[in-house]
């Protein structure tokens, strides 16, 4: 994206909830605000979206999974007028229940939670994802019988340095290291880390210098510090942090399911989206990068909020509140990184937001 284009927004929410399915809406850089543009619901449940760009072009791509019980995956070209278009076809992603998406090695991957395995798709000149390529199952169960009697991948992403996938599964209690062969596409498990059991890690965020992870655990409100290896393609647990005050008053009719983590550029602060709790986390992060600290926890701006994202600035805190069918905006203080609410827009069952 040339800076001389509007930054934009891309929202993805669940139709089979009353949602739009994907929204797009500019965004206003010294404000924050969101101003809906198009929308489009011609793939269902697109819960999670990524942006990369066509081969061929360079032009703007946005991509979509179907997290339904077939599973898909799709792509779509984003016009100057911002509008939506379907390219190429809605592809099975052989996995039912898909929840992420990433782009690694010039390919798409999918997290398919309902059956516990790793997706990978070609993508041609246009951007458009082809058939299958390959499929990695995950094995496995964790303690929790009700939420981990069987694999459940929760997100995929590449590393920063490019060479290796990582996924994270929320049934294992742990995140897989994967190499994927450049010419076929085949995943290949490297090395896993095991992490507590019972915690339940949902998604990772990567420190800015590469060399730490921090893994949200969504059946326990708390955040993993892990150490990255790149050359050796391991990931070293160090400890929990906590991402919620002792006195948050959890209790048998109040459940906290973290969703989502988020850190700042410049590494000096770690976020996460609470449900239940409905609220923001903010932690600060020292020098070592292996330290967080809780500093406050503030509203999200509804209810249950899936998804937390960082405008390319990093001035701006989105998070997307699934329950109450809207996102909210927060300015980010640059000295304390506490968010303050700056606005909201309707958006039924809402699930994700991108920028691109």
């Amino acid at each position: 994206m040339g800076a001389d284009h509007a930054v934009r927004a891309f929202i993805g929410s669940f139709t089979s909830a009353g949602g739009r399915g994907i929204t797009v809406a500019a965004v206003d850089r010294d404000t924050g605000e969101l101003t809906v543009l198009w929308s489009t619901d011609v793939v269902p449940d697109p819960s999670f979206l990524a942006v990369g760009q066509a081969p061929a072009t360079g032009d703007t791509v946005l991509y979509a999974v179907s997290e339904s019980s077939e599973g898909a995956a799709a792509a779509f070209t984003v016009g100057a007028d911002s509008s939506p278009r379907l390219i190429g076809e809605v592809r099975p992603v052989d996995g039912n229940s898909p929840t992420h998406l990433a782009l690694a090695g010039g390919r798409l991957l999918t997290a398919n939670y309902g059956s516990g395995s790793v997706t990978v798709l070609p993508v041609g000149d246009d951007g458009a994802p082809g058939p299958v390529g390959a499929v990695l199952s995950h094995e496995g169960r964790g303690p929790d019988e009700d939420r981990q009697s069987a694999p459940h991948a929760h997100q995929v992403l590449p590393d920063p340095s490019g060479t290796w996938v990582l996924s994270v599964d929320l049934g294992t209690d742990s995140v897989r290291v994967c190499a994927l062969d450049p010419a076929t596409g085949a995943l290949r498990l490297h090395s896993e880390a095991a992490l507590r059991p019972g915690s339940g890690p949902r998604h990772l965020a990567f420190h800015p210098s590469g060399g730490h992870a921090y893994v949200l655990n969504e059946l326990e409100p708390t955040v993993t510090v892990c150490r990255w290896d790149a050359p050796a393609g391991l990931l070293e647990p160090l400890g929990e942090t906590p991402v919620l005050p002792h006195d948050h008053g959890e209790g048998p009719a109040v459940r906290t399911y973290p969703s989502e983590v988020v850190v700042s550029h410049d590494g000096r602060f770690l976020w996460t989206a609470n449900r239940g709790h409905d609220s923001i986390s903010v932690l600060t992060l020292d020098e070592t990068a292996e330290k967080p600290a809780l500093a406050a926890a503030v509203g999200c701006g509804g209810r249950w909020p899936r998804d937390l994202a960082l405008d390319p600035s990093g001035q701006w805190l989105y998070a997307a509140n699934e329950h109450s069918g809207n996102v909210s905006w927060f300015a980010v203080d640059a000295e304390t990184g506490i968010p303050a609410h700056a606005g909201s827009i309707e958006v039924p069952a809402a699930s994700c937001v991108v920028f691109g």
